[in-house]
């Protein structure tokens, strides 16, 4: 299936965090905290303007983003979780 976001939306796929800790400790899942870190999957058009002109967006497919804790909608698609947030949820670009 093939999803492309609306507006000024974007899909993001949180990286996988780590699952020992430095020193070797395995952390259960029961106590991991979710990755506030993404990759951009698909990007919407832009967001429409006070002027009606489509602003276009300054991520694009292949970011990696940081965003809020408590930012976006989770959904599936094809089987993956994703999350479908606003541009101004995402934080800044990773570089």
């Amino acid at each position: 299936m093939k999803f492309r976001p609306l507006h000024d939306r974007v899909l993001v796929k949180r990286v996988e965090e780590e699952e020992k800790t430095a020193g070797g400790i395995i952390i259960p899942d029961s106590a991991k905290e979710k990755p506030q870190e993404g990759e951009v999957i698909a990007v919407g058009k832009g967001a429409i303007g006070d002027d009606n002109k489509v602003v276009p967006l300054e991520v694009k497919a292949g970011d990696r983003v940081l965003f809020g804790k408590w930012s976006g909608t989770e959904v599936k698609v094809d089987g993956q979780d994703l999350l479908i947030m606003k541009e101004s949820d995402i934080l800044g670009v990773v570089e």
